[in-house]
């Protein structure tokens, strides 16, 4: 071979490899569920039906809608604790405006099933407000902002329900949270439709691209002009609404509404966007990475409860485990990004 067609091989292959690193956050996740559908195709044989399909589309549904909007706050690069106390309060909230049966020892306020929703969305959207100016306007580190709104949350949960469990909610949100359509439940066809609009939104609208742009330099953004706090406050309102409409169809779809109903889905809503892909650094990453990471997820822990022999105690911890290298590929791929611009 001539020494110019040797040239030619050697950045063919350095433009590979290249390649190759600059999409490792989103090749390394979808090779994790490759290998875990394999896995647990082969180790249970009632892990590859249609019914199982049926069954993770389902369990993912409620961390999926909570997802959504924590996928534009980590595309902003900023973070959201409040996300589960928030669904959790708007869950109790619904249900407090709810007529209950007369054995339910709750002090509520019944109004009518539209009243109720639009109260419990006004509810969330006021909280995630209040995450929104505390960032943009006094300047709190949204860690700090989100982990007070968490607190708060739970302070509303509690005052609401003092310790009872509440089971009624609005006709509307007992269709959508535990009714199925053709076979297939409403809520995973809410579930899906959210990350649609949510995928439309980020890319093919301006506002959309304003995420990026915020997350991936925030500076440059300000410079260009952008609104930097409004995309900032728009996001925190989002992130809001999708925990407030993830805990109305929760609570209907578990079939009570109770304290610390949702403390579990702060992380797996937080595992489902990293783990697909999302750069924790901001900028990088969307809602195909957010489904992506639902996904092994949804497949490890199903997966896990038709495999026998495995310790249902080392669940948390593989769980844990998958999280963490995730971590490490989400700064290892930024790490990377940044030596190839320079």
């Amino acid at each position: 071979m001539s020494a110019e067609g040797t040239g030619e091989v050697r950045r063919g292959r350095a433009g590979l490899g290249s390649l190759l690193r600059s999409q490792m956050r989103n090749i390394a996740p979808l090779i994790t569920l490759i290998c875990l559908v394999v896995f647990f195709s082969v180790a249970s044989s009632s892990f590859a039906t249609l019914d199982n399909v049926g069954n993770i589309l389902t369990q993912v549904s409620v961390t999926g809608i909570i997802a959504v909007g924590l996928t534009f706050v980590i595309l902003c690069a900023e973070i959201d604790l409040s996300v589960a106390g928030i669904a959790n309060a708007t869950g109790i909230v619904v249900a407090y405006f709810t007529a209950q049966d007369s054995y339910v020892n709750i002090a509520n306020l019944p109004l009518p099933g539209v009243v109720a929703i639009g109260l419990a969305l006004l509810a969330c959207a006021v909280l995630g407000l209040v995450n929104a100016l505390g960032v943009t306007l006094i300047g709190i580190p949204s860690f700090i902002m989100t982990l007070a709104m968490m607190q708060i949350a739970a302070g509303i949960s509690a005052l609401l329900v003092r310790g009872q469990i509440a089971y009624k909610v609005p006709d509307l949100i007992a269709t959508l949270g535990s009714r199925s359509l053709g076979g297939v439940p409403w809520i995973v066809i809410v579930a899906a439709a959210l990350l649609l609009a949510a995928h439309f939104v980020l890319t093919y609208t301006r506002f959309g691209r304003y995420v990026y742009i915020v997350g991936g330099n925030r500076e440059a953004a300000e410079y260009s002009g952008i609104n930097v706090k409004r995309v900032i406050n728009t996001v925190m309102v989002i992130s809001a609404v999708c925990s407030g409409i993830a805990g109305m169809l929760g609570v209907a779809h578990f079939g009570s509404a109770q304290q610390n109903e949702f403390d579990s889905y702060l992380l797996d809503a937080i595992a489902a966007v990293v783990v697909g892909g999302t750069s924790l650094f901001g900028g990088r990453g969307g809602i195909g990475n957010t489904l992506v990471g639902l996904f092994v997820l949804g497949v490890l822990n199903n997966g896990l409860d038709h495999v026998n022999n495995i310790d249902s105690f080392l669940k948390i911890l593989i769980r844990g485990l998958i999280l963490l290298a995730a971590l490490v590929i989400n700064v290892y791929a930024q790490r990377l990004r940044v030596a190839t611009e320079d």
